[in-house]
């Protein structure tokens, strides 16, 4: 298919970054070469400064930094867009995953949907305006934030740099593939693991061990009764009923010998208002109340929900470029890390989620089109 220069400039950008292999260090696999944003930050620095960006590069963690480009407008107005430019790893993918091959009216390969499909959008728009001489009418911030897929250490990072800045962000964007819908929510979530301490014995005679597998059957039994109770509550949010799902066991050092621990992770999808702290403890006394044997506790992780009233200006302006309703999302985003960073924050990109993570990754050119559109409405361009 034969496309516009604009649309295969776009689809060209994409598939540029698609071919710097940025895999998130611990889903690397085999080609640990491949792994860690230092590559790509290090280019998308180089393309900042030549389209006339202050650029600032922050290391968040070894050869993987924050890159932030700032290009001054026409107003007081600050806006901001972070994209992440880590992607997951591609070890069940068919093809060959880093390409970046434009056929069909669509571009292949890991993070073309998620997220180097709204950073390829952004590069064309600041090639486009140096090419021109323009600025856009609000300062722009653009942000490529390390590690959102795994612990997300890059947004706070991010937000505490601005903080630091003292910059009051008017309107924060967060880079998904939501198909150019408008995202205003989504569930945060808190991961923990218990540890079952029993007494090893030899499993010919159980009577004189502690079995912690055994009493773990009855830790899970008591989370899964608290899902239930999560299910039941009446007080339900727009993002739906909070939930707890078991979701890793592992105990036992042989066939024939009583196992002394045991261990299960869980994953814990939080509410707005919902206090980490609180639910650590609350879940805490539910496991050493339904188990028999004692019970260690730790926080794996704990990331923020994210609710902005889809009333709010900017996600009325969203859905009316986009002509889209607003909604929420199943999966848990940046936006998590800026609470309270902007007056008004939204999650959209191209592409879709079901394109992500998958054996197969694509962006379709006419999304990333639409993203270009609604983000020119957003900077107010004359193009």
């Amino acid at each position: 298919m034969i496309f516009s220069p604009n649309s295969q400039k776009l689809a060209n950008w994409v598939s540029k970054l698609v071919q710097i292999p940025s895999v998130t260090p611990s889903q690397a696999g085999q080609r640990k070469d491949f792994s860690g944003e230092g590559v790509i930050a290090n280019k998308v620095v180089e393309w900042f400064r030549n389209f006339g960006g202050e650029v600032c590069l922050e290391q968040v963690a070894e050869n993987r930094p924050n890159v932030y480009g700032i290009w001054r407008g026409k107003t007081n107005k600050w806006v901001a867009v972070d994209i992440h430019l880590d992607t997951v790893g591609v070890e069940q993918m068919k093809s060959e995953p880093f390409d970046g091959k434009i056929t069909n009216s669509c571009v292949y390969g890991r993070g073309a949907a998620d997220t180097k499909a709204t950073l390829g959008v952004v590069l064309a728009i600041l090639e486009e305006l140096h090419i021109r001489k323009l600025k856009p009418t609000p300062n722009l911030i653009v942000v490529g934030t390390v590690d959102e897929e795994v612990d997300g250490i890059g947004a706070p990072v991010f937000a505490k740099w601005i903080r630091q800045k003292q910059i009051c962000l008017n309107e924060l964007l967060v880079a998904e593939p939501t198909l150019c819908r408008p995202v205003y929510g989504h569930k945060g979530e808190i991961r923990m693991a218990f540890t079952v301490h029993g007494k090893s014995a030899h499993s010919s005679k159980p009577h004189l061990g502690e079995n912690a597998v055994t009493a773990a059957a009855n830790l899970i039994l008591g989370l899964e009764a608290e899902n239930l109770k999560l299910q039941e509550n009446t007080k339900q949010s727009l993002l739906g009923p909070a939930t707890l799902a078991v979701t890793l066991v592992n105990g036992g050092t042989g066939l024939n010998v009583i196992p002394a621990s045991c261990c299960v992770s869980i994953d814990r999808r939080t509410l707005p208002g919902e206090n980490s702290d609180e639910i650590f403890r609350k879940l805490t006394d539910t496991a050493q109340t339904s188990c028999p044997l004692s019970v260690s506790a730790k926080i794996l992780s704990s990331l923020d929900a994210f609710y902005q009233p889809q009333t709010s200006p900017l996600i009325e302006k969203l859905a009316e470029w986009s002509e889209l309703k607003p909604g929420i999302v199943s999966f848990g985003t940046n936006a998590w890390a800026y609470r309270d960073l902007a007056e008004e924050c939204a999650v959209i990109g191209p592409g879709s989620i079901a394109q992500a993570h998958g054996q197969e990754e694509w962006v379709s050119i006419s999304e990333l089109e639409k993203m270009c559109f609604i983000l020119k409405q957003w900077l107010e361009l004359p193009f």
